[in-house]
């Protein structure tokens, strides 16, 4: 078995998926989980690489947000797309990561990805609520690689 397949159990995994569920009830954002086993790059650089292949630059108001996990060399990052970016402070990020890398450094790597991914819907819900007819523009699983 794998470092990633060890990394969360299904049932954490779906707490997870959840979390999304929720935390996009407050926002319009579109929130994405990328779980790998490891990368040569550093984690912002791969997290940029991620966004792409999932193509969550193709949101609507340019508002999707990766949590990205190298689970092998404990690498970490948020990224968020562009319509994000222009309008919150360039620190937006950092209590949010703070959150996670916290109960990382506990092994609690479902706490840590579920409250940042709240906190993170939260956030999101001052720039871009939740409008009625929003539509759910980007898968809510995990996706691995």
């Amino acid at each position: 078995m794998s470092k990633t397949e060890d990394f969360l159990t299904p049932e954490e995994e779906q707490e997870i998926v959840q979390a999304i569920v929720v935390a996009e009830k407050n926002t319009s954002g579109e929130i994405r989980v990328h779980i790998e086993e490891t990368s040569n790059k550093p984690p912002i650089e791969r997290a940029k690489e991620v966004f792409s292949s999932l193509e969550m630059h193709k949101t609507e108001a340019k508002n999707g947000v990766l949590f990205y996990v190298g689970v092998a060399n404990k690498g970490f990052a948020i990224l968020g797309d562009e319509g994000i970016n222009n309008v919150v402070e360039s620190d937006f990020w950092d209590c949010t990561k703070d959150v996670v890398l916290e109960n990382f450094k506990n092994k609690e790597f479902k706490k840590g990805l579920v409250e940042g991914i709240l906190r993170a819907g939260e956030k999101l819900k001052h720039y871009f609520p939740y409008q009625s007819d929003d539509t759910n523009e980007l898968s809510n699983e995990i996706s691995k690689g």
